[in-house]
C-alpha cells in the first residue's frame, strides 16, 4: 500500500540501460550532456534526482527519486533509490536541465493479509530453487532474509532471466499484490526453461558418459585380444568399419548398427551369431546406392534394338518412350519429384521363339543398364520371390534381393521369364507375392521377409514374358502393360535367318562366313518345308544342323572351300521335308469343309472344320478333342441353322439326322468361341450342298441370333492364313481395327470381309 506525498519538482537522470528501485546504492557515471546538467541542477538545488529509464527514447511512467550520496570529480556519483514516483509535466531551466512534477509514492507495509502472505511464500520458494538451478544457492538466504514484502518484489531488478522491459513493468506496477504475482509468473517460466535445460544436460552427460564408457570397454577388450593373439577377429568392428564406408538408407544403417551390437554382446559359441553374420554379410551385399547411368541417346539406342532384333516396332517404340521420358525430367530439373507411377513394367505375350527373352538384354544394352533374368517357370514356393522369414534353419533372401545383388545395381533391366506358368501349392502363392514387385505404387518399399527392411525397387526396369495370357492372375496382369509380340512373316524370318541366325550358327560349329553360303530361296524354302512356327527357334535348330553338316565336310576335307546351299542342295543336309501344308482347297472340295483361324501355343493355325451326317435320330456328335466353349459353339451354329432353314432353301426336315462334326488334328486338345462362324459354315454348307471357297479363311464367335462376336489374337489368325495360301479373310465388325497390327506387305495380299451376321458370312464362303 502506498501514501502520496507533496508534489516535487525535480530534475530528471534518464536511464538507457537500467532500472533503479527503491533502497538501492548505486554508482551512476554521467558521460552524456544531459545527465550532467541533472547532476548540476541536483546538486544546486537539495540533492535529489528523479531517476526515469528510457526504453527506445520513451519516457516511462514511473520513476525512482533518489538522494546523492557521494560524487567525484570525474563524474561519477553514488545515489541511493528513495521511493517510487509518477512523473508528471516537465519543462526545462535557464541551463537546460529537464525539470518534471513528480508524485512520490510511499510504500507501507501490509499486515495480516493471508493472500499476499501467500503470494510472498510462493516467490520465496520459486526465487530459491531457480537460484539452486543456477548453482548460487547461497544467495537464496539473502532473499529470505529481506522481510519486507515491497523490498523483496524489487529484488527482481538483479534478475538476469528479466529483460529491461520486464524491469521497468515492475516499477510502474504500484499495487503489491499485482507486482508479485507478475513476477511469479516470470519466474516460474524461468524455472521450467531451467529444469528442461538440465535434463538435456543430463541426458546428454549420460550419452556421453556412455559412449565413452563403451569406447573405454572396447579398447580393453581391444587389447584382450592382443594379448591373446586374436586381434583379427574383432568381427563387430569389421562390420563397424564396412558400415562407415558403405552408404545406406538411414533406417537400414540403424538396423545393421542394432544386429552389429548383438554380435557383439553375442557368444561365438550361440548358432544365432552365424545367423546374424549371415545376414549382416548380405546386407553389405545388397547395391544400396549404386546405380548406373542412362544412356540417353534415342538414335543410339535404336540403332541397338535394330541390330540385335528384326521387326518388333511396337516394342522398340516403348522402349524409345521410356528413354525419351527420362531424357525430358532429367533435362528439365524434374528428377527429384516424387512420381511412383513413373515405372515402366513391361508384359511381352507371345508364342515361343520371338525373341521376348533375348529382348530383355538387348533393351538393358540400349539403355546402358546391368541385366538380370529370373526364370518364374515352375516356382510354386512365395518364398523364392519374398525370401525365408531369418529364423528357419537355411533362410536366404528371395529372387528379387538376390538378382539385385547379382547385378551390383539398384537400376537394372529385370527380366521376369515365363509370368504364365507360375504355381501355387501349400507354401504360398508367388504370383501374390509379384504384385508388390510389380505396382510402381508400392515396389519403393518391397519388404523381402530375409532382410526386413524396405528395398526400392521404383528405379528398376520390370519386363515379364508370356506365352499366353489367359493364366496369368487378373490383378498381377492389370500392374503390366502389355504388348503382344504375335510372330514373324515369312520375309522376317528370312531377313532374320540371313542376319542374326545364320552367322550365330556359323560360329558356333566353328566355320568362317566365307565357307558357307545359304540362299535367300533355300531359307525361304527351310521356313516353309522343314519348320512350322510362329517364331524362329526351330528354324535355328535346322540351320545349325545346317552348319553342323558343313562343318563335318570342311574338318574331313573332302568338301569344296566353300559351300553354297541352294534349295536342290537343302534334302542332301536336313534330310525330306517334315511340314506338308494342308492346301485348302482341296480339303474345301466337297461340301461340310470350312476353313477357321486359330491361335496355338505355338502362334496362329488353321483349322478345317468338317460336317457330316446320316439318317437317324437327330443328334449332334462333336469330336477332335473339344472343350466346353467349343461344343457350345457347334450347339449354337446348329440351333440357328434349324431358326433358318427356310430362308437358307434347304428343309426342316433335313435337320431330322445326325450330325457329326470333327476338328482334325484329333490328339490336339481345342477349345474357344472363335470357331462358332466356321462350324456355322460347314454345317450350312452341308445342308445346303454348296461348297466353301478354297482361298477363304474366317474366324468370329456366333450367336443364336446369328450375330458375330469378336475374338483375340487377329495378327496370328492373319498371319497363319497367310502361310497356308488363304488370300481372303472373314473377320467380326468389332475387330476391323486389329488389321492394323497386320504388317503392311501381309495386308496388301490380303482381302478382309468385315461381317456383323451370320448372313454375310455365308453369302462370301458359300460358292
Amino acid at each position: 500500500m502506498s501514501d502520496l506525498v507533496s508534489r516535487l519538482a525535480l530534475p530528471v537522470l534518464p536511464l538507457n540501460n537500467g532500472v533503479v528501485f527503491p533502497h538501492m546504492v548505486i554508482t551512476v557515471r554521467m558521460e552524456s550532456e544531459e545527465g550532467k546538467l541533472a547532476l548540476a541542477a541536483a546538486q544546486a538545488s537539495d540533492g535529489q534526482l528523479l531517476l526515469v529509464p528510457r526504453v527506445d527514447g520513451t519516457y516511462a511512467s514511473v520513476g525512482t527519486v533518489a538522494k546523492i550520496q557521494d560524487a567525484d570529480d570525474e563524474g561519477n556519483i553514488v545515489v541511493t533509490g528513495i521511493s517510487r514516483a509518477r512523473v508528471g509535466t516537465g519543462s526545462t531551466d535557464d541551463n537546460g536541465a529537464l525539470w518534471v512534477e513528480t508524485e512520490p509514492i510511499l510504500e507501507v507495509d501490509v499486515l495480516n493479509d493471508p493472500a499476499l502472505e501467500e503470494l510472498v511464500a510462493e516467490y520465496r520458494a520459486v526465487v530459491t530453487e531457480v537460484l539452486d538451478l543456477r548453482g548460487i544457492g547461497r544467495l537464496a538466504e539473502r532473499v529470505l532474509d529481506v522481510d519486507n514484502a515491497s523490498q523483496l518484489a524489487d529484488l527482481a531488478v538483479y534478475s538476469p532471466d528479466l529483460s529491461l522491459e520486464q524491469k521497468v513493468q515492475v516499477l510502474e506496477t504500484i499495487d503489491l499484490r499485482a507486482r508479485l504475482a507478475l513476477l511469479l509468473d516470470w519466474m516460474r517460466d524461468v524455472l521450467a526453461d531451467l529444469n528442461l535445460r538440465k535434463k538435456v544436460r543430463e541426458d546428454a552427460t549420460e550419452r556421453i558418459d556412455k559412449s565413452q564408457r563403451e569406447y573405454i570397454l572396447r579398447q580393453q577388450m581391444e587389447a584382450i585380444r592382443k594379448e591373446l593373439g586374436d586381434d583379427d577377429d574383432d568381427v563387430a568392428g569389421q562390420y563397424r568399419a564396412k558400415l562407415d564406408e558403405v552408404d545406406m538408407p538411414e533406417k537400414v544403417a540403424e538396423a545393421v548398427t542394432r544386429e552389429v551390437d548383438r554380435l557383439e554382446r553375442m557368444s561365438e559359441q550361440s548358432p544365432e551369431h552365424s545367423w546374424i553374420r549371415t545376414w549382416l554379410d548380405t546386407m553389405f551385399e545388397v547395391p544400396w546406392s549404386t546405380t548406373t547411368e542412362d544412356q540417353l541417346d534415342l538414335d543410339a539406342a535404336w540403332t541397338v534394338l535394330d541390330a540385335d532384333h528384326t521387326g518388333l516396332k511396337d516394342v522398340k517404340e516403348r522402349i524409345v518412350e521410356h528413354l525419351a521420358v527420362r531424357k525430358l525430367r532429367q533435362e528439365r530439373g524434374l528428377e527429384g519429384e516424387e512420381d511412383r507411377r513413373a515405372g515402366a513394367i513391361l508384359l511381352l505375350v507371345g508364342p515361343p521363339g520371338v525373341g521376348k527373352t533375348s529382348l530383355g538384354e538387348s533393351v538393358a544394352k540400349a539403355l546402358g543398364r546391368k541385366f538380370v533374368r529370373v526364370a518364374l517357370g515352375g516356382v510354386r514356393d512365395e518364398a523364392e520371390i519374398r525370401g525365408h522369414r531369418r529364423t528357419y534353419v537355411g533362410a536366404r533372401p528371395g529372387r528379387i534381393v538376390r538378382s539385385l545383388i547379382e547385378s551390383g545395381s539398384m537400376n537394372p533391366v529385370f527380366l521376369l521369364d515365363e509370368m504364365d506358368k507360375v504355381g501355387n501349392d501349400w507354401r504360398g502363392d508367388p504370383s501374390s507375392a509379384l504384385l508388390e514387385v510389380l505396382d510402381p505404387a508400392q515396389n519403393h518399399t518391397f519388404r523381402d521377409h530375409y532382410l526386413e527392411t524396405d528395398l526400392d525397387l521404383s528405379n528398376v526396369l520390370f519386363i515379364a514374358t508370356a506365352n499366353v495370357i489367359e493364366t496369368i492372375p487378373g490383378p498381377l496382369l492389370d500392374r503390366t502393360e502389355v504388348i503382344s509380340i504375335d510372330g514373324y512373316t515369312d520375309a522376317e524370318k528370312v531377313e532374320i535367318a540371313r542376319d542374326h541366325l545364320l552367322p550365330r550358327q556359323l560360329r558356333g560349329a566353328g566355320l568362317e562366313p566365307e565357307e558357307l553360303e545359304v540362299s535367300e530361296a533355300a531359307l525361304a524354302t527351310v521356313i516353309d518345308r522343314y519348320t512350322r512356327e510362329a517364331g524362329v527357334r526351330s528354324l535355328e535348330r535346322q540351320l545349325g544342323k545346317l552348319a553342323r553338316k558343313v562343318a563335318t565336310e570342311v574338318a574331313r576335307k573332302t568338301g569344296e572351300s566353300k559351300v553354297v546351299v541352294g534349295e536342290d542342295e537343302l534334302r542332301d543336309y536336313l534330310g525330306r521335308p517334315k511340314v506338308w501344308k494342308d492346301e485348302a482347297k482341296d480339303r474345301t472340295d466337297v461340301p461340310g469343309v470350312a476353313t477357321g483361324l486359330a491361335v496355338t501355343g505355338a502362334g496362329g493355325d488353321v483349322l478345317f472344320i468338317e460336317a457330316t451326317s446320316k439318317v437317324g435320330k437327330r443328334d449332334l456328335v462333336l469330336t477332335g478333342q473339344l472343350g466346353d466353349i467349343m461344343k457350345e459353339s457347334a450347339r449354337i451354329a446348329l440351333s440357328y441353322l434349324e431358326s433358318r432353314a427356310e430362308k437358307m432353301g434347304f428343309e426342316a426336315s433335313s435337320l431330322d439326322r445326325s450330325f457329326h462334326v470333327h476338328v482334325p488334328a484329333g490328339a490336339v486338345p481345342k477349345d474357344g468361341p472363335s470357331a462358332g462362324i466356321t462350324m456355322a459354315t460347314a454345317l450350312a454348307s452341308l445342308l445346303t450342298g454348296r461348297k466353301v471357297h478354297g482361298d477363304l479363311g474366317m474366324t468370329g464367335e456366333v450367336t443364336l441370333q446369328g450375330k458375330v462376336l469378336p475374338i483375340g489374337g487377329v495378327k496370328q489368325k492373319v498371319l497363319a492364313a497367310h502361310r497356308a495360301g488363304l488370300t481372303r479373310v472373314i473377320l467380326p465388325r468389332r475387330n476391323e481395327a486389329d488389321i492394323d497390327d497386320v504388317p503392311e506387305a501381309i495386308r496388301d495380299a490380303m482381302t478382309f470381309h468385315i461381317a456383323d451376321t451370320m448372313d454375310e458370312v455365308l453369302e462370301w464362303a458359300l460358292v
